[in-house]
């Protein structure tokens, strides 16, 4: 019974030992990784390394920052970078003056072990990280903002869950475009472009109206990605809608009443509501207007997966 004692005794003690050496080392790890150079010591990534579908390029810094503001990122955001490399990026947002939270997907182990030592070295660890995955299967749906530094085919590949996002989703990407869905704003940095999308509400159908004084209207969408066109219907007549604009789910368009007045709509799309205000050129009243549309969104081929993407979702 003692030597049982004993053992016992010598075996926490030994515990207690083995705590403070981990501690020490934890310690002395977080002190050593002071620096990217720490960081890099097991491994170092090269310009231009190829990866599963890219090559390793990483996007200089005033591109980076140029980036987060044409997002508008805020502290409210949570920021998704597909394709993360080293983590710049999602470190980028989630430091001054961006502070979102923030999380990067990226393929290969070795570089995500190098960007969660950049993360603890830039002092952020409590508002971002990066996974190791697949962009093709890793879900990225909760993000509001998504960064990208990728390659055009990958971009035109992940097009189709990009534009399934929540309405007025920020995307933008260093370089490359996503084909025919035109970008809402670019901007110009030492010969590099970022590019800057807002994922557009589905209004593409047959829209019944009505405004605070009465007033009954239909109003007819057709929409590509976020340009739109179509026509309004008062009474027994038809008009063009003109000045049609989609940014996310604020929706804009004018048109001329039975009257020959210009009227115009602003308002915010919700769903298969609609709400906003309807104002009479010339200082006219303005009214309220509210608007269901009848059945589901008319979707064209923009939304959907295009044909040579299938390879990467293994279909």
């Amino acid at each position: 019974m003692i030597r049982t004692s004993l053992a016992a005794a010598a075996l926490k003690a030994a515990a207690r030992s083995a705590a403070v050496v981990l501690a020490i080392g934890v310690a002395a790890t977080a002190a050593a990784q002071s620096n990217r150079a720490e960081c890099e010591r097991t491994y170092k990534p090269t310009v231009g390394q190829s990866g599963k579908d890219v090559v390793w390029v990483p996007t200089p810094d005033e591109l980076v920052r140029r980036m987060l503001t044409m997002a508008r990122v805020t502290p409210q955001d949570f920021v998704i970078d597909l394709g993360a490399g080293d983590g710049k990026i999602a470190i980028a947002a989630a430091k001054p003056p961006f502070n979102a939270t923030s999380l990067g997907i990226e393929y290969n182990p070795d570089m995500v072990k190098l960007a969660n030592c950049m993360v603890q070295v830039e002092g952020v660890p409590a508002k971002t990280k990066v996974i190791q995955g697949d962009i093709f299967k890793e879900d990225f749906s909760k993000a509001n903002v998504i960064t990208m530094y990728l390659l055009p085919e990958l971009n035109l590949c992940v097009r189709h869950r990009i534009l399934a996002m929540r309405p007025g989703t920020r995307v933008t990407s260093h370089q490359f475009t996503m084909g025919d869905w035109e970008a809402d704003e670019t901007a110009e940095i030492e010969f590099r472009t970022a590019y800057l999308w807002i994922v557009p509400a589905r209004v593409g159908g047959a829209w019944a109206m009505r405004d605070s004084s009465g007033m009954t209207f239909n109003v007819s969408l057709n929409q590509t990605f976020q340009k739109l066109g179509g026509e309004v219907t008062l009474g027994n007549a038809k008009q063009p809608l003109v000045g049609v604009t989609l940014r996310g789910e604020d929706l804009r368009f004018a048109f001329n009443d039975d009257k020959g007045v210009t009227r115009t709509f602003s308002g915010k799309v919700n769903g298969n509501q609609v709400a906003g205000t309807l104002r009479a050129s010339g200082g006219g009243a303005e009214t309220q207007v509210t608007g269901t549309l009848q059945g589901q969104p008319r979707v064209g081929e923009w939304a959907n997966m295009l044909s040579q993407c299938g390879r990467f979702y293994g279909k």
